[in-house]
């Protein structure tokens, strides 16, 4: 995996250009979706009728799905912590611009590996902190914890969005 420092894009949509694309949300809810709509399909029409339920569910959760991941806007994420950092015991006395890079860092993981959960993505993390620390002066047993905080924020706002674990993490 190369996390690499992610600069703030558009987001453009890859199919109308339209700034604001989320295309984890538009995956998830495509893969959510077709499931749904195929077995519904599929009690009615048989296997037949699971196969076209799900190519039309995918579409249709792809568009759901673009509306749910509305939940992972970084920009959001970054003033939410900038306005919360504080709140947490492991920034007692810190900075934001310290903490920032952490939490930037979590909310991009977590939109890159979604169905993944942070204790697996851990140590690959901690091994790419150096070259995605945005000039933060935390090493990684500090940075973690702010990485921690902003992935497992995303999982649950997705989560209660769409049913299920997704990132696997019994919450």
């Amino acid at each position: 995996m190369a996390m690499e420092s992610q600069t703030p894009s558009a987001n453009l949509d890859p199919i109308t250009g339209a700034p604001g694309a989320h295309p984890v949300g538009t995956g998830v809810g495509a893969a959510v979706g077709g499931a749904a709509a195929g077995a519904a399909a599929g009690t009615v029409a048989g296997p037949l009728g699971t196969i076209a339920g799900a190519a039309v569910g995918a579409v249709l959760g792809g568009w759901v799905g673009k509306n749910v991941a509305e939940y992972v806007d970084p920009t959001a994420e970054d003033a939410y912590w900038q306005d919360n950092f504080h709140t947490r015991p492991y920034a007692e006395g810190a900075r934001y611009e310290d903490y920032g890079p952490a939490y930037r860092y979590g909310v991009n993981a977590y939109r890159s590996f979604p169905d993944r959960s942070f204790d697996d993505m851990e140590p690959e993390l901690s091994r790419h902190w150096p070259h995605s620390s945005e000039g933060s002066t935390l090493e990684w047993d500090r940075a973690k914890h702010a990485t921690r905080d902003a992935w497992t924020r995303l999982s649950n706002s997705v989560e209660r969005a769409v049913p299920g674990d997704s990132d696997k993490d019994g919450l």
